[in-house]
């Protein structure tokens, strides 16, 4: 998706606000620790991809994605009510690894034999 500054704009206001209706609104239990890492709203207004990512393994993304599709309608609603729009974006869920990644490397680099670490 091309991004714009109105867009980028948007995707910041979307994603706080989904941020407050999961946390009021929703009492699914496979939502709990969910973190919104981003929001990126088509140019149309019409899409809004929606990255999240919790703590976990691979049954746990499943169940966190499960959650997020049950529960689509009551997000849409609140999300309604909190950023007002012509048409409500019709939301698609993604996982966000960069973190899960971000923890390999860490892992991996602390690892690194000193013979391999360079000279200080």
């Amino acid at each position: 998706m091309k991004s714009t500054p109105r867009t980028r704009k948007l995707g910041e206001a979307v994603r706080e606000a989904l941020a407050e209706v999961l946390r009021e609104d929703v009492a699914d239990p496979r939502l709990d620790f969910v973190t919104i890492t981003s929001v990126q709203v088509s140019s149309d207004l019409g899409v809004a991809d929606v990255y999240v990512t919790t703590h976990g393994d691979q049954e746990r993304y499943d169940e966190l994605l499960e959650g997020l599709r049950s529960a689509d309608g009551r997000i849409r609603t609140g999300l309604a009510r909190r950023v007002k729009l012509r048409i409500t974006p019709e939301l698609r869920y993604h996982l966000d690894t960069s973190v899960d990644q971000g923890m390999r490397i860490y892992e991996a680099l602390k690892n690194v034999p000193p013979s391999m670490a360079g000279d200080e």
